[in-house]
């Protein structure tokens, strides 16, 4: 990425999945379409249902992924419950130069390369009020095995403890008061 004076604001958010960043996000995204933006990440996982590619994820295979890691595409990239994950560089770049925020909801680990690359960027941490909360919006979603739920908890406890890293922590456990934390870091 350029030195160039961007306008807009790098954000990195993270948490364990079923916390409600998707259901954050997507509340932001419509309140202030022209002060954020997402920034679509790649993906090698097959999409979940209602998932569009180029919305939700550029769904891709191994092979293409790992093309484009060599290739230097990625601003950040990470294996994740044995799928890839990265964030384009061209795209990441384009958003901050039209002056919006631009938004990664990404790992832990996608965030610490983010940290590496010392561009600026805030980094906010989106955490449930306990993990036994977080099983229950995993099994409600439907939308995995049980295997799956178990592998994503056990994930989860490593994500959480390691919430310090970040500048600020939001505890998601009133969605009204999750998002007005979320509008005042992002905007402050």
């Amino acid at each position: 990425m350029s030195n160039t004076k961007n306008k807009g604001k790098l954000v990195v958010i993270s948490g364990p999945s079923g916390v409600g960043k998707s259901t954050l996000l997507h509340r932001l995204f419509q309140e202030y379409p022209d002060k954020v933006s997402f920034s679509v990440s790649y993906t090698s996982r097959n999409p979940r249902n209602g998932e569009t590619h180029g919305k939700d994820y550029y769904f891709t295979d191994t092979e293409t992924f790992k093309k484009k890691i060599e290739n230097n595409d990625f601003l950040e990239w990470a294996c994740v419950h044995d799928n890839y994950y990265g964030t384009g560089k061209a795209e990441v770049e384009e958003i901050l130069l039209s002056g919006k925020n631009c938004i990664l909801d990404i790992d832990v680990q996608g965030a610490d390369s983010v940290r590496n690359t010392r561009i600026p960027a805030i980094f906010l941490f989106i955490a449930p009020e306990n993990i036994e909360v977080l099983k229950n919006r995993l099994e409600k979603r439907g939308t995995e095995s049980q295997d799956a739920i178990e592998r994503r908890l056990k994930n989860a406890i490593g994500e959480i403890a390691q919430k310090d890293k970040y500048d600020y922590v939001i505890i998601n456990k009133d969605l009204d008061d999750a998002y007005r934390e979320l509008q005042k870091y992002i905007f402050e």
